[in-house]
């Protein structure tokens, strides 16, 4: 073999040489490329999910007070720039203000019966979902004084006992739970909620007050419980639903999204709420 020849076979080979090395560096560029492209619209795509703002108006059952209000300052942290503003009460009294057209985002009720007002007038949006339960307790004053141990002993002559109003889901449930127990009871006043016949006991004005299980726990030690079995022919399911003329509908979803996940479902469990 000739001296040029060699030459010429050698100068191929470093040419294909490179070539080939050109070819691997164009690829990793390329897929380099490919996996910066990726990246870019994995980045774009999460910052295409919309930032909640703005203010909620949540009208809820008196008795989800203290864990909502909890539920509330935990969503405000977990979304800057939200602020979520409840209105507590009875239920037939807020469902009223709903259809009356109250302006409000979501409405969170202690019985399906003041839910239907405003499912009945189309002020929903959506179907209303129950999202917990609460079963009755008679609440005392510290200590017992007066020895109440069943739901027949608030039937006693001289007891001072306060009821929640019929028209109100805890009135309604101890109606049942007297029905059940085949009793009549007379109370010396009927509350226009929960809260307003556990503060009668409070305050010493009343006896005993027929309330709700998480409305005795939230008390602390300012008053007794005692549990009675016609509690449980009397159990409420609570539920939630965004309203249809929600001023701020996205934000409400998230709202009612927090009560129903697990970190809501154990904070309402820890007020002393059932499952649903």
């Amino acid at each position: 073999m000739t001296r040029s020849v060699r030459r010429t076979r050698r100068m191929l080979q470093l040419a294909g040489a490179g070539a080939a090395a050109l070819m691997a560096l164009s690829a990793c560029s390329s897929s380099s490329d490919s996996a910066k492209s990726k990246d870019t619209s994995a980045s774009s795509g999460s910052s295409d999910s919309p930032k909640l703002s703005g203010d909620v108006t949540v009208f809820a059952a008196a008795s989800l007070k203290e864990s909502f209000t909890a539920l509330g300052k935990e969503f405000e942290k977990q979304h800057p720039g939200t602020h979520v503003n409840f209105n507590f009460g009875g239920s037939d009294t807020l469902a009223a203000s709903i259809t009356g057209g109250a302006p409000a985002d979501v409405f969170a009720a202690a019985s399906p019966k003041t839910m239907k007002i405003v499912t009945d007038k189309k002020d929903a949006a959506g179907t209303p979902a129950t999202f917990v339960r609460n079963q009755l307790e008679i609440a005392t004053l510290p200590g017992n004084p007066q020895k109440v141990a069943s739901l027949k002993d608030l039937t006693k002559s001289g007891l001072k006992v306060v009821l929640c109003d019929k028209t109100v889901p805890c009135g309604a449930a101890a109606q049942k739970a007297l029905d059940a127990g085949h009793l009549k009871l007379t109370p010396v006043s009927y509350e226009q909620d929960v809260k307003g016949a556990l503060n009668k006991v409070e305050l010493k004005e009343a006896d005993a007050a027929v309330v709700y299980k998480t409305d005795v726990h939230a008390a602390g030690g300012k008053v007794e419980g005692v549990e009675f079995p016609e509690s449980a022919k009397a159990i409420n399911d609570y539920p939630i639903v965004l309203l249809k003329n929600a001023p701020n509908a996205q934000t409400a979803k998230a709202f009612i999204a927090l009560v129903q996940s697990a970190e809501g479902q154990k904070v309402l469990s820890q007020a002393g709420f059932l499952k649903p």
